[in-house]
């Protein structure tokens, strides 16, 4: 189970990682892929600053974790991913759906799923699992 776990997390950083690589270097490009558009200098260094950001702290905790099989360092990407998936929940409900709704939520709801049980069942630095809790 370790090793599936450490595998799909690996996948997921480096989806992550390349997600961000596209916005810091195409961000008009990368963000047309999410629906968003700027012309402007000012969207445009959102966009790059901040989507960067997003999936590159997700991709370094969840690589960490799995190279480590350490359950510890998972808990911003787990945050990260929880508030994305919560907040299209939200605007489904408000705003309600669009073309291709189901797509962004079932990436980020296949995250929360392998981060929070990788969270379960690695073990955190300086714990082993022998040890009582």
């Amino acid at each position: 189970m370790h090793f599936i776990l450490a595998g799909l997390l690996a996948l997921g950083a480096l989806l992550d990682l390349i997600l961000g690589v596209s916005f810091f270097v195409d961000p008009a490009t990368a963000g047309a892929d999410f629906g968003l558009h700027s012309s402007t200098p000012m969207g445009l260094s959102a966009m790059r600053g901040d989507f960067t950001a997003f999936f590159w702290v997700a991709a370094i905790s969840m690589g960490i974790g799995a190279w480590k099989r350490r359950g510890d360092v998972l808990w911003p990407a787990l945050a990260l991913f929880a508030i994305a998936f919560t907040g299209r929940l939200v605007n489904l409900v408000v705003v309600g759906d669009y073309d291709g709704w189901w797509q962004p939520m079932t990436v980020e709801a296949l995250h929360v799923i392998v981060i929070a049980l990788s969270i379960k069942i690695f073990p955190f630095a300086g714990i082993s699992p022998a040890d009582p809790v």
